[in-house]
Protein backbone atom coordinates (compact mmCIF):
# COMPACT_ATOMS: atom_id res chain seq x y z
CA UNK A 1 0.00 0.00 0.00
CA UNK A 2 1.38 3.50 -1.10
CA UNK A 3 1.21 6.15 1.25
CA UNK A 4 0.15 9.23 -0.13
CA UNK A 5 0.44 13.22 0.48
CA UNK A 6 -1.13 16.14 -1.71
CA UNK A 7 0.55 19.49 -0.82
CA UNK A 8 -2.71 21.90 -1.94
CA UNK A 9 -5.16 19.88 -0.75
CA UNK A 10 -7.68 22.96 -0.56
CA UNK A 11 -8.18 23.57 -3.93
CA UNK A 12 -9.69 22.16 -6.64
CA UNK A 13 -6.90 20.01 -8.05
CA UNK A 14 -6.07 19.72 -4.45
CA UNK A 15 -9.96 17.81 -3.61
CA UNK A 16 -9.95 16.39 -6.90
CA UNK A 17 -7.00 14.15 -6.20
CA UNK A 18 -8.52 12.97 -3.24
CA UNK A 19 -11.54 11.87 -4.16
CA UNK A 20 -9.62 9.66 -6.74
CA UNK A 21 -6.97 8.20 -4.23
CA UNK A 22 -10.45 7.30 -1.90
CA UNK A 23 -11.15 5.21 -4.46
CA UNK A 24 -7.66 3.43 -5.22
CA UNK A 25 -7.23 0.20 -3.90
CA UNK A 26 -3.40 0.36 -3.74
CA UNK A 27 -2.94 3.67 -1.94
CA UNK A 28 -3.76 5.06 1.24
CA UNK A 29 -4.45 9.10 1.89
CA UNK A 30 -1.94 9.77 4.85
CA UNK A 31 -1.24 13.73 4.64
CA UNK A 32 -2.99 16.78 3.43
CA UNK A 33 -1.08 19.89 3.51
CA UNK A 34 -3.38 23.66 2.59
CA UNK A 35 -1.67 27.11 2.87
CA UNK A 36 -4.87 28.36 4.91
CA UNK A 37 -6.74 25.59 5.72
CA UNK A 38 -4.68 24.12 7.80
CA UNK A 39 -6.02 22.22 11.23
CA UNK A 40 -9.31 21.58 9.37
CA UNK A 41 -10.83 18.69 8.53
CA UNK A 42 -10.97 18.18 4.55
CA UNK A 43 -14.41 17.24 5.33
CA UNK A 44 -15.10 20.57 6.85
CA UNK A 45 -13.86 22.19 3.98
CA UNK A 46 -15.48 20.08 1.48
CA UNK A 47 -18.87 18.55 3.49
CA UNK A 48 -19.62 15.71 0.55
CA UNK A 49 -16.19 14.09 1.54
CA UNK A 50 -18.04 14.14 5.15
CA UNK A 51 -17.18 10.17 6.19
CA UNK A 52 -14.79 9.14 3.20
CA UNK A 53 -11.90 11.95 4.17
CA UNK A 54 -12.62 13.61 7.56
CA UNK A 55 -8.65 13.58 9.04
CA UNK A 56 -6.93 16.71 9.58
CA UNK A 57 -3.21 17.66 8.28
CA UNK A 58 -0.47 15.50 9.76
CA UNK A 59 2.76 14.39 9.34
CA UNK A 60 3.26 11.17 8.31
CA UNK A 61 5.72 10.02 5.63
CA UNK A 62 4.89 8.92 2.01
CA UNK A 63 5.65 6.97 -1.09
CA UNK A 64 4.39 9.91 -3.43
CA UNK A 65 3.49 13.50 -3.10
CA UNK A 66 1.39 15.66 -5.41
CA UNK A 67 1.78 19.40 -5.52
CA UNK A 68 -1.12 20.30 -6.52
CA UNK A 69 0.13 24.34 -6.12
CA UNK A 70 0.91 27.58 -7.62
CA UNK A 71 3.98 27.61 -10.47
CA UNK A 72 6.96 28.68 -7.91
CA UNK A 73 5.84 26.12 -5.03
CA UNK A 74 7.23 22.69 -6.13
CA UNK A 75 10.25 23.64 -7.23
CA UNK A 76 11.50 25.59 -3.75
CA UNK A 77 9.84 22.14 -1.84
CA UNK A 78 9.84 18.94 -3.69
CA UNK A 79 13.50 18.63 -3.05
CA UNK A 80 13.04 17.86 1.10
CA UNK A 81 9.87 15.09 -0.26
CA UNK A 82 13.05 13.50 -2.94
CA UNK A 83 15.46 13.62 -0.05
CA UNK A 84 13.12 11.25 2.01
CA UNK A 85 12.49 8.81 -0.63
CA UNK A 86 8.98 10.44 -2.65
CA UNK A 87 8.50 10.64 -5.88
CA UNK A 88 6.59 13.56 -6.75
CA UNK A 89 4.23 14.73 -9.37
CA UNK A 90 3.70 18.41 -9.87
CA UNK A 91 0.59 19.94 -11.48
CA UNK A 92 2.25 23.42 -12.28
CA UNK A 93 5.00 24.06 -14.56
CA UNK A 94 7.58 24.16 -12.52
CA UNK A 95 8.93 20.34 -13.67
CA UNK A 96 7.46 20.54 -16.85
CA UNK A 97 10.59 21.01 -19.02
CA UNK A 98 14.12 19.69 -18.65
CA UNK A 99 16.18 22.73 -19.10
CA UNK A 100 15.91 26.31 -17.69
CA UNK A 101 15.44 28.42 -20.97
CA UNK A 102 12.62 26.05 -21.50
CA UNK A 103 11.28 27.06 -18.20
CA UNK A 104 11.85 30.38 -18.59
CA UNK A 105 10.22 30.58 -22.26
CA UNK A 106 7.17 29.19 -19.75
CA UNK A 107 7.58 31.68 -16.69
CA UNK A 108 8.15 34.93 -18.58
CA UNK A 109 4.37 34.15 -20.82
CA UNK A 110 2.92 34.09 -16.74
CA UNK A 111 5.06 37.03 -15.54
CA UNK A 112 7.21 35.07 -13.00
CA UNK A 113 10.89 34.66 -12.52
CA UNK A 114 12.34 32.92 -15.02
CA UNK A 115 14.97 31.74 -12.90
CA UNK A 116 14.31 28.48 -11.90
CA UNK A 117 14.93 27.85 -7.80
CA UNK A 118 16.23 24.17 -8.06
CA UNK A 119 17.90 23.88 -11.74
CA UNK A 120 19.28 20.89 -11.20
CA UNK A 121 16.18 18.73 -10.27
CA UNK A 122 15.19 19.71 -13.96
CA UNK A 123 17.36 16.81 -15.73
CA UNK A 124 15.69 14.58 -13.41
CA UNK A 125 11.96 15.63 -14.55
CA UNK A 126 9.91 13.84 -16.95
CA UNK A 127 6.77 15.21 -18.91
CA UNK A 128 3.46 13.53 -18.39
CA UNK A 129 0.85 12.98 -20.63
CA UNK A 130 0.47 9.42 -20.06
CA UNK A 131 -1.15 8.06 -23.04
CA UNK A 132 2.29 9.92 -24.85
CA UNK A 133 4.70 9.90 -22.34
CA UNK A 134 4.52 6.12 -20.92
CA UNK A 135 8.01 5.29 -21.78
CA UNK A 136 9.45 7.81 -19.96
CA UNK A 137 7.10 7.88 -16.79
CA UNK A 138 8.30 5.09 -14.86
CA UNK A 139 9.18 3.40 -11.69
CA UNK A 140 12.60 4.83 -12.63
CA UNK A 141 11.41 8.34 -12.99
CA UNK A 142 11.41 10.62 -9.70
CA UNK A 143 9.66 13.95 -10.68
CA UNK A 144 6.74 14.05 -13.08
CA UNK A 145 5.82 17.50 -14.17
CA UNK A 146 1.64 16.62 -15.13
CA UNK A 147 0.59 18.57 -18.18
CA UNK A 148 -1.12 21.88 -18.41
CA UNK A 149 -5.14 21.26 -19.18
CA UNK A 150 -5.00 22.91 -22.58
CA UNK A 151 -2.09 21.39 -23.40
CA UNK A 152 -3.81 17.64 -22.38
CA UNK A 153 -6.35 18.08 -24.73
CA UNK A 154 -4.50 19.53 -27.63
CA UNK A 155 -1.54 17.29 -27.37
CA UNK A 156 -4.05 14.32 -27.57
CA UNK A 157 -5.81 15.84 -30.45
CA UNK A 158 -2.88 16.61 -32.79
CA UNK A 159 -0.48 13.55 -32.01
CA UNK A 160 -1.58 11.66 -34.19
CA UNK A 161 -1.60 14.49 -37.39
CA UNK A 162 2.24 14.89 -36.19
CA UNK A 163 3.50 11.51 -36.33
CA UNK A 164 1.30 10.42 -39.16
CA UNK A 165 2.68 13.88 -41.10
CA UNK A 166 -0.92 14.47 -42.22
CA UNK A 167 -0.95 18.34 -42.41
CA UNK A 168 1.33 21.08 -43.91
CA UNK A 169 3.94 22.98 -41.38
CA UNK A 170 2.82 26.60 -39.74
CA UNK A 171 -0.87 25.60 -40.39
CA UNK A 172 -2.15 24.47 -37.51
CA UNK A 173 -4.77 26.09 -35.38
CA UNK A 174 -5.54 25.58 -32.12
CA UNK A 175 -9.03 27.45 -30.51
CA UNK A 176 -9.60 26.36 -26.90
CA UNK A 177 -12.44 27.29 -24.69
CA UNK A 178 -12.24 26.53 -21.15
CA UNK A 179 -14.73 26.64 -18.14
CA UNK A 180 -14.58 28.83 -15.41
CA UNK A 181 -13.17 26.17 -12.61
CA UNK A 182 -9.53 26.53 -14.95
CA UNK A 183 -8.91 29.45 -12.64
CA UNK A 184 -8.90 27.80 -10.19
CA UNK A 185 -10.52 28.36 -6.48
CA UNK A 186 -9.17 31.65 -5.04
CA UNK A 187 -11.62 34.13 -5.88
CA UNK A 188 -10.46 36.95 -8.62
CA UNK A 189 -12.67 39.88 -9.56
CA UNK A 190 -12.24 38.91 -13.95
CA UNK A 191 -14.08 35.57 -12.24
CA UNK A 192 -16.66 36.82 -10.03
CA UNK A 193 -20.02 35.64 -10.86
CA UNK A 194 -21.39 39.05 -12.70
CA UNK A 195 -18.46 39.07 -14.93
CA UNK A 196 -18.61 35.91 -16.07
CA UNK A 197 -22.33 35.11 -16.41
CA UNK A 198 -23.02 35.25 -19.93
CA UNK A 199 -20.06 36.53 -21.15
CA UNK A 200 -17.10 34.81 -23.33
CA UNK A 201 -13.78 36.28 -23.82
CA UNK A 202 -10.22 34.98 -24.89
CA UNK A 203 -7.24 36.05 -23.25
CA UNK A 204 -3.05 36.14 -23.31
CA UNK A 205 -3.13 36.18 -26.76
CA UNK A 206 0.34 37.59 -26.36
CA UNK A 207 1.45 34.04 -25.88
CA UNK A 208 -0.23 31.79 -23.64
CA UNK A 209 2.03 29.30 -21.21
CA UNK A 210 0.36 26.12 -22.62
CA UNK A 211 1.87 26.96 -26.14
CA UNK A 212 5.45 25.81 -24.99
CA UNK A 213 4.95 22.50 -24.11
CA UNK A 214 2.70 21.66 -26.76
CA UNK A 215 4.77 22.78 -29.27
CA UNK A 216 7.95 20.76 -27.84
CA UNK A 217 6.17 17.37 -27.03
CA UNK A 218 4.73 18.00 -31.17
CA UNK A 219 7.95 18.88 -32.43
CA UNK A 220 9.53 15.75 -30.59
CA UNK A 221 6.42 13.22 -32.33
CA UNK A 222 7.00 14.90 -35.50
CA UNK A 223 10.90 14.60 -35.61
CA UNK A 224 11.15 18.39 -36.63
CA UNK A 225 9.65 21.92 -35.23
CA UNK A 226 6.14 22.19 -35.05
CA UNK A 227 4.77 25.93 -34.28
CA UNK A 228 0.77 26.57 -33.75
CA UNK A 229 -1.40 29.95 -33.91
CA UNK A 230 -3.11 28.91 -29.90
CA UNK A 231 -6.15 31.51 -28.96
CA UNK A 232 -7.40 30.70 -25.34
CA UNK A 233 -11.30 31.44 -24.39
CA UNK A 234 -13.18 31.53 -21.34
CA UNK A 235 -16.63 30.57 -21.58
CA UNK A 236 -19.64 30.57 -19.05
CA UNK A 237 -19.46 26.96 -17.57
CA UNK A 238 -17.93 25.36 -14.86
CA UNK A 239 -16.22 22.28 -16.21
CA UNK A 240 -14.53 21.01 -19.16
CA UNK A 241 -12.37 22.05 -22.18
CA UNK A 242 -13.31 22.38 -25.93
CA UNK A 243 -10.41 22.70 -28.27
CA UNK A 244 -11.21 23.30 -31.69
CA UNK A 245 -7.81 21.55 -34.01
CA UNK A 246 -7.05 22.59 -37.37
CA UNK A 247 -4.35 21.79 -39.94
CA UNK A 248 -3.91 22.41 -44.03
CA UNK A 249 -4.21 18.68 -45.13
CA UNK A 250 -1.35 17.46 -47.39
CA UNK A 251 -2.09 15.97 -50.82
CA UNK A 252 -3.99 13.20 -51.76
CA UNK A 253 -4.93 12.54 -47.51
CA UNK A 254 -8.76 12.10 -47.48
CA UNK A 255 -11.12 11.54 -44.55
CA UNK A 256 -10.76 7.86 -44.78
CA UNK A 257 -7.28 7.81 -44.35
CA UNK A 258 -7.38 10.49 -41.55
CA UNK A 259 -10.01 8.62 -39.29
CA UNK A 260 -7.83 5.04 -39.93
CA UNK A 261 -4.70 7.24 -38.43
CA UNK A 262 -6.41 8.58 -35.40
CA UNK A 263 -7.97 5.02 -34.59
CA UNK A 264 -4.80 3.55 -35.08
CA UNK A 265 -2.18 5.70 -33.42
CA UNK A 266 -5.16 5.66 -30.16
CA UNK A 267 -5.82 2.13 -30.25
CA UNK A 268 -4.22 1.26 -27.41
CA UNK A 269 -4.92 4.84 -25.43
CA UNK A 270 -8.06 3.36 -23.14
CA UNK A 271 -9.46 7.08 -22.23
CA UNK A 272 -9.12 8.62 -25.92
CA UNK A 273 -12.44 7.70 -27.53
CA UNK A 274 -12.34 8.48 -31.36
CA UNK A 275 -15.28 9.63 -32.81
CA UNK A 276 -16.53 10.19 -36.68
CA UNK A 277 -17.94 13.18 -37.85
CA UNK A 278 -21.53 11.91 -37.79
CA UNK A 279 -21.21 11.93 -33.48
CA UNK A 280 -22.93 13.88 -31.84
CA UNK A 281 -20.88 14.68 -28.59
CA UNK A 282 -20.00 17.26 -26.26
CA UNK A 283 -18.30 18.46 -23.04
CA UNK A 284 -20.62 17.00 -20.98
CA UNK A 285 -19.81 13.11 -21.92
CA UNK A 286 -16.58 14.02 -20.15
CA UNK A 287 -17.65 15.28 -17.40
CA UNK A 288 -16.23 14.21 -14.40
CA UNK A 289 -14.09 11.30 -15.82
CA UNK A 290 -10.57 10.91 -17.53
CA UNK A 291 -11.81 10.40 -21.39
CA UNK A 292 -10.71 12.87 -23.54
CA UNK A 293 -13.30 12.72 -26.76
CA UNK A 294 -11.73 13.06 -30.09
CA UNK A 295 -14.36 13.66 -32.95
CA UNK A 296 -12.00 13.44 -36.43
CA UNK A 297 -13.30 15.31 -39.22
CA UNK A 298 -11.73 16.88 -42.88
CA UNK A 299 -13.70 19.88 -44.78
CA UNK A 300 -13.16 18.31 -48.15
CA UNK A 301 -13.91 21.89 -49.50
CA UNK A 302 -11.00 23.78 -47.52
CA UNK A 303 -8.58 20.37 -47.46
CA UNK A 304 -8.43 21.03 -43.47
CA UNK A 305 -8.41 18.73 -40.75
CA UNK A 306 -11.02 19.48 -38.20
CA UNK A 307 -10.61 17.70 -34.77
CA UNK A 308 -12.47 19.03 -31.52
CA UNK A 309 -11.15 17.67 -28.67
CA UNK A 310 -13.73 17.45 -25.52
CA UNK A 311 -12.09 16.76 -21.73
CA UNK A 312 -12.78 17.46 -18.37
CA UNK A 313 -10.57 20.25 -17.10
CA UNK A 314 -9.96 19.22 -13.48
CA UNK A 315 -10.14 15.34 -14.20
CA UNK A 316 -8.12 14.79 -17.54
CA UNK A 317 -6.56 17.86 -17.84
CA UNK A 318 -5.43 17.63 -14.04
CA UNK A 319 -5.83 15.08 -10.94
CA UNK A 320 -7.32 12.17 -13.63
CA UNK A 321 -3.57 12.74 -15.43
CA UNK A 322 -1.87 13.08 -12.45
CA UNK A 323 -3.86 10.09 -11.04
CA UNK A 324 -2.73 8.42 -14.49
CA UNK A 325 0.90 9.48 -13.56
CA UNK A 326 1.50 7.44 -10.16
CA UNK A 327 -0.24 4.46 -11.37
CA UNK A 328 3.06 4.52 -13.90
CA UNK A 329 5.46 5.72 -11.14
CA UNK A 330 4.54 2.87 -9.20
CA UNK A 331 3.75 0.09 -11.66
CA UNK A 332 0.21 -0.40 -11.24
CA UNK A 333 -1.92 -1.24 -13.93
CA UNK A 334 -2.64 2.10 -15.78
CA UNK A 335 -6.74 2.62 -15.83
CA UNK A 336 -6.41 1.68 -12.01
CA UNK A 337 -8.60 3.89 -10.03
CA UNK A 338 -9.86 5.56 -13.12
CA UNK A 339 -11.62 3.33 -15.10
CA UNK A 340 -15.31 4.23 -15.11
CA UNK A 341 -17.71 6.66 -16.86
CA UNK A 342 -18.45 10.47 -15.71
CA UNK A 343 -21.46 12.11 -15.04
CA UNK A 344 -24.41 12.66 -16.81
CA UNK A 345 -26.22 15.54 -17.34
Amino acid sequence: MKRVKVIGAGGYGGVGIVELLLKHPEVEVRTLVAATETGMKMSELYPHLEGFCDHPDASEPADIVFFSTPDGVGMVQARAELEKGAKVIDYSGDFRFRTEADYADYATRIGKDPVHKSPDLLPQSVYGVPEIDRGSVTPEASIVGNPGCFAVGVILGLTPAAAGDLVEDGSIICDCKTAVSGAGKKPNASFHYPARYDNMNAYRLTGHQHVVEVEKALSKTAGKPVAVTFTTQVVPACRGILSSLYGELKPGIDYKAVLEAYRSYHAENRFVRIYDRQAVIGTSQVRGSNFCNLLVDVDERTNKLRVISHIDNLMKGQAGSALQNMNLLCGFPEATGLDRPGQYP
